[in-house]
């Protein structure tokens, strides 16, 4: 069973920086990517970036700043988040889903959602 758990969120000042790690359990990397989301009061949820064997997809709204990477020997795959802004400001959570038919992005059936971890960005 496919189990992921976030950390690392908090709060900083616009223009800070955070790191978030995601403890992966259970799940066959070759098969799968993995993907990092966040979701704001009131928005949708969005996709931030996502992984699979060393390569990496980023949202246009993260690109330059967040960079997203994966230790697999860990079990963990972490996003750094640079000049971080307010409009960043939401739950961060960590999802997987096989990498096969959907390709290396940010749609399609992701799963096995973490509890989230939560970044507040102030101005």
């Amino acid at each position: 069973q496919v189990q992921l758990v976030e950390s690392g969120g908090g709060s900083v000042q616009a223009g800070g920086s955070l790191r978030l790690s995601c403890v992966v359990s259970g799940l066959i990397y070759s098969r799968n990517c993995l993907g990092w989301f966040r979701q704001a009061p009131g928005k949708e949820r969005e996709g931030v970036a996502a992984i699979y064997t060393g390569q990496e997809y980023y949202a246009d709204s993260v690109k330059g700043r967040f960079s997203i990477s994966q230790d697999t020997a860990k079990n963990m795959v972490y996003l750094q988040m640079n000049n971080l802004k307010p409009d960043d400001t939401a739950m961060y959570y960590c999802a997987a889903r096989p990498i096969y038919p959907y390709g290396l992005h940010l749609q399609g059936p992701f799963g096995n959602w973490g509890q989230g971890t939560q970044v507040t960005v102030s101005s």
